[in-house]
């Protein structure tokens, strides 16, 4: 993006705008205009073009997800949404995401000035990352289907697969709609274990998690401290813990969750998870390093690696931002680079024994 990037930021309070403008102009991205409602904020999409708009979620006149379609389907761009922490706003802002928005961050609550200053750095890294995603490449679909035991595009009919397989999932930015469709696409019969490990802030994971097990085959909840899991269930990593695997036993793991400091500036982090499964679980092993800023997860796959697993990472053309599995795959210990569309495909072949039309 020569000359830098340029935002547009659209929230209802002027407050608010003039915090969030602040912070970004202090990290060296340029804020083109403010917009005080959903309406506002397409006409400045059209207007100054900026490479990514920052959403609050609720506004008036038209809200942030009815803005985020206009946008999408007159100019796309970008878009981070802005959520408070509500059982409300968290069903909103995944309704953003199914309408195009790349990603959201939780706006602060309680002094605000105060919190939104300790943010400030991830704001900015995560505004500069989803600048750059281009969203007329993103053609996942929003509401996947359930597979009903085949994977679409692998031309099998039937599979056999090893027994007690347990499967780690880590993403990021423009992850939520992947890991909803690679576990729309995972049929039951494989019976894995299923972690996920999506970096999400508190109060936004169960949600998540609910998503996913509507649109899976899977048994798929939110994680809690000492949850057990067997074959043809996933947990998702609560937000702000650290999901480690503690035991596993008869084929059956069981999970602590742990406020231990970040890694990789993140809480849950993709490299606890895989770090302590590869140490635990010693039945078949696959790890997956979906689309995501940063290098988390990079160190989880080399012990994973070292373990005996098996080891996807997402390619570049379908990945929204191109970092953790880049990171990945310089490790040397990726086994495969697919589209989003083929790692389930590549995730069974990992643990198929016979393969019969």
């Amino acid at each position: 993006m020569p000359g830098g990037t340029r935002a547009v930021v659209a929230d209802d309070s002027h407050f608010m705008r003039s915090v969030i403008s602040d912070i970004l102009e202090e990290g060296g991205i340029e804020v083109a205009t403010e917009a005080k409602n959903g309406r506002e904020a397409v006409e400045a999409v059209i207007t100054h073009e900026p490479d990514v708009v920052t959403m609050d979620v609720e506004m008036p006149e038209m809200n942030g997800i009815e803005a985020t379609e206009l946008i999408m389907a007159e100019k796309p761009t970008p878009v981070l949404m802005l959520s408070a922490h509500t059982d409300e706003n968290a069903d909103v802002t995944f309704e953003a995401l199914d309408r195009g928005a790349v990603d959201f961050f939780r706006k602060p609550g309680g002094e605000v000035s105060m919190e939104m200053s300790r943010l400030k750095d991830q704001l900015v890294d995560i505004v500069t990352s989803v600048a750059r995603v281009d969203v007329g490449k993103q053609g996942t679909r929003s509401s996947p289907s359930r597979t009903d035991g085949q994977v679409s595009g692998t031309g099998a009919q039937r599979r056999s697969y090893v027994g007690d397989p347990t499967l780690v999932i880590g993403s990021s930015t423009g992850g939520p709609k992947m890991v909803e469709q690679l576990m729309a696409e995972l049929p039951r019969e494989s019976d894995f274990r299923v972690l996920i490990v999506q970096h999400m802030p508190e109060g936004f994971t169960g949600r998540f998690s609910e998503r996913i097990d509507n649109r899976s085959d899977y048994d798929v909840r939110e994680a809690t401290d000492g949850a057990r899991l067997a074959g043809g269930e996933a947990l998702v990593a609560a937000g702000d813990r650290h999901l480690e695997v503690k035991n596993y036993r008869n084929g059956r793991l069981r999970v602590k969750l742990t406020q231990d400091p970040p890694e990789n500036s993140v809480r849950p982090a993709v490299d606890v998870t895989m770090r302590t499964a590869a140490a635990v679980v010693d039945d078949p092993l696959v790890g997956v390093i979906l689309t995501g800023m940063g290098g988390d997860g990079a160190d989880g796959i080399v012990r994973m690696k070292d373990a005996g697993a098996r080891i996807i990472a997402q390619d570049e053309a379908t990945s929204a931002v191109y970092g953790m599995p880049k990171r990945a795959v310089e490790t040397g210990c990726v086994d495969s680079v697919l589209p989003i569309d083929e790692i389930p495909s590549g995730i069974l072949d990992a643990i198929t024994t016979e393969v019969t039309s």
